[in-house]
């Protein structure tokens, strides 16, 4: 329990004690009233000899009504107190709760912004690769097979990508890392799609395109990251664009290892939710692998980063791609969204039906 947290539990606690003593006292001064009545009623029938008696009773009365109006103002002060004080051991609670959850999202923007900067060194990299300049510059069946030949040993050493194709500047593909996997990619014709005109319009070698994470019908519908750029004369920055390389990243298990990986207790890990969104706010990745590509999450917040509650108790914290080196990033937030530990225990106790368990 952290510090806030005990507030709460001691301002509850301290609340409970109040009331429970200053409801002893209202019914000690009750009985002290009804003990004065009857003594003046006795001191009444005693006539002259009650008198002396009867001042006393109304001494004690007057001083019962006095503890009376004490604890009630005591009750009215010690409330107002209590409550101010709950409420701050609760701001503070959800400022340590949200922030928290805030960093965890920020940390898994970084590290997927890590990986994806990776993605665009190494696109731009293999584009200057001599079997993969070879076959758009001399086609040919031999210079194909080279260049598929030092595709799939490239696969081999990074495991992260599904596949990566090599296409002409008409846009048919001459080459692919996995021909025995995606047998149809080869002889295939890519000019109209979005990965193969990003790639060549790039300016320079120097340039790729990064394009959100879609599901790409040459990989048997695979969830991808592609990046592309394109294949240019003789392997040089400035040279002339003779064709595409495209990069397909092994999205779905790769991002899943980084949502599912938060640091969390498995209590909370029962009722947090931790997803990548894209820049249309579109479940790119989530934790409980609800809702990929199709839903799309409202985030109320349009900083870079931070946090806020909800109607129903829970916690929602989020981070902007901070971008990493020369990756920019493409508008993608972490967000770690926390069901309320008390709402979560509520609904855990209703089993399916509303029966209780």
């Amino acid at each position: 329990m952290t510090e806030p947290e005990r507030i709460i539990t001691l301002s509850h606690r301290v609340g409970e004690i109040a009331d429970d003593k200053i409801d002893l006292i209202n019914r000690i001064t009750s009985e002290t009233k009804i003990l004065a009545l009857n003594a003046l009623i006795e001191a009444a029938r005693a006539g002259d000899a009650g008198r002396g008696f009867a001042v006393v009773a109304n001494e004690v009365k007057a001083i019962s009504e006095r503890i009376t109006g004490v604890a009630g103002e005591l009750s009215t002060e010690l409330a107002g107190s209590i409550g101010e004080l709950k409420e701050l051991g609760q701001r503070m609670v959800q400022q340590i709760r949200g922030q928290r959850l805030a960093d965890l999202a920020l940390n898994m923007i970084e590290i997927i912004d890590r990986n994806l900067y990776e993605r665009s060194c190494d696109v731009r990299w293999w584009a200057t690769d001599a079997a993969i300049v070879a076959a758009l510059e001399t086609p040919g069946a031999d210079s194909a097979r080279h260049a598929a030949e030092r595709l799939g040993v490239i696969l081999n050493s990074y495991t992260v990508y599904l596949d990566l194709w090599v296409a002409d500047a008409s846009g048919r593909v001459l080459a692919n890392g996995r021909p025995q996997r995606y047998h149809a990619v080869v002889g295939s014709n890519v000019a109209e799609a979005r990965w193969f005109k990003a790639a060549m319009a790039t300016r320079t070698g120097d340039d790729y395109a990064a394009l959100d994470i879609d599901e790409m019908p040459g990989l048997n519908g695979a969830q991808t990251a592609t990046y592309v750029t394109a294949v240019r004369e003789s392997g040089l920055a400035q040279g002339k664009p003779i064709g595409a390389l495209g990069v397909f990243f092994d999205w779905r298990p790769q991002a899943a290892a980084v949502v599912k990986g938060v640091r969390l207790s498995e209590e909370e890990r029962q009722r947090t939710r931790c997803l990548i969104l894209d820049a249309q706010r579109r479940v790119i990745a989530a934790s409980d692998d609800n809702g990929l590509l199709r839903e799309r999450f409202e985030l109320r917040g349009n900083g870079r980063d931070g946090f806020y509650g909800t109607e129903d108790g829970a916690m929602v914290g989020y981070a902007l791609t901070p971008g990493y080196e020369t990756y920019r990033g493409l508008g993608w937030y972490g967000v770690v969204a926390q069901r309320s530990a008390a709402r979560a225990g509520a609904a855990e106790a209703v089993a399916p039906g509303g029966a209780s368990r």
